[in-house]
């Protein structure tokens, strides 16, 4: 029942699912721009969070696992703090948290090339052709994450197959 809720919830951006892809660049840690575009035709997991959110920092544990098993099987995490925050206090709490996944930075701001952030922490999932296909408002799991990838790669499969 739990796997039938999380898909549901994914689900409701399907019908809404971008139909081009993303353009969307920001700089990281060290200044440096990057796109989504660089990151096309794997499926990225974009995870907009802040330092000073309980339920963003309850689920960081979750992403850097969801990472650390994925990131060499075609899946990446990338993770937007959202918030005016120094470089180097940033650096420090990423460092502090062992965020092993990409960091970029944005301002904070109502809408997004993704699409709105109506609160933190907020996540998307764009499939490897750059498109928007999912958005989970609120703390997301590894296992809620593999779930929903899982099943959309199965559908892709299966229709790419004729089955």
């Amino acid at each position: 029942m739990r796997y039938l809720v999380v898909f549901t919830l994914f689900m409701v951006l399907g019908a809404n699912a971008t139909a081009e892809p993303i353009e969307y660049s920001l700089p990281d840690l060290d200044g440096n721009t990057h796109s989504l575009a660089d990151y096309r035709g794997k499926w990225l997991v974009v995870n907009y969070w802040a330092t000073w959110c309980p339920p963003c920092q309850e689920e960081l544990p979750d992403l850097v696992s969801f990472y650390e098993r994925h990131k060499d099987d075609g899946v990446m995490v990338i993770g937007i703090n959202f918030e005016d925050i120094g470089r180097e206090q940033l650096r420090t709490f990423v460092d502090s948290f062992l965020i092993s996944y990409p960091i970029w930075r944005s301002e904070p701001l109502p809408e997004t090339p993704l699409g709105p952030i109506p609160g933190l922490p907020t996540t998307y999932i764009v499939d490897p052709k750059g498109q928007t296909v999912a958005r989970q408002v609120g703390p997301i799991t590894a296992k809620q994450l593999e779930d929903y990838i899982n099943k959309k790669k199965q559908l892709s499969g299966a229709a790419a197959g004729g089955d």
